[in-house]
């Protein structure tokens, strides 16, 4: 029950972190709806994506792969817990 539980919170909060990222992309950040959901899912997000920013420079100044490292270890830390458990 609690591993499934945590599995599922994991996947919860990867699937806010997706969704964030994609919004990243489109032109939302300045008011409205979009704008409002943006703004709550940074602050949701931003904790501990900021994480690994402070790790990982963006890749030619520009691409910025640390949600995808993020998501990664996210992951990872998750299943090994529920392997000790």
């Amino acid at each position: 029950m609690l591993t499934y539980l945590l599995i599922r919170l994991v996947d919860l909060y990867s699937m806010l972190i997706f969704v964030y990222v994609l919004m990243s992309w489109l032109p939302v950040h300045n008011g409205g709806l979009l704008g409002d959901i943006y703004k709550v899912l940074g602050q949701v997000c931003d904790p501990y994506l900021n994480l690994f920013k402070k790790l990982i420079p963006p890749l030619g100044g520009m691409v910025d792969v640390t949600p995808i490292i993020a998501l990664i270890v996210l992951q990872l830390v998750a299943r090994l817990i529920v392997v000790i458990l």
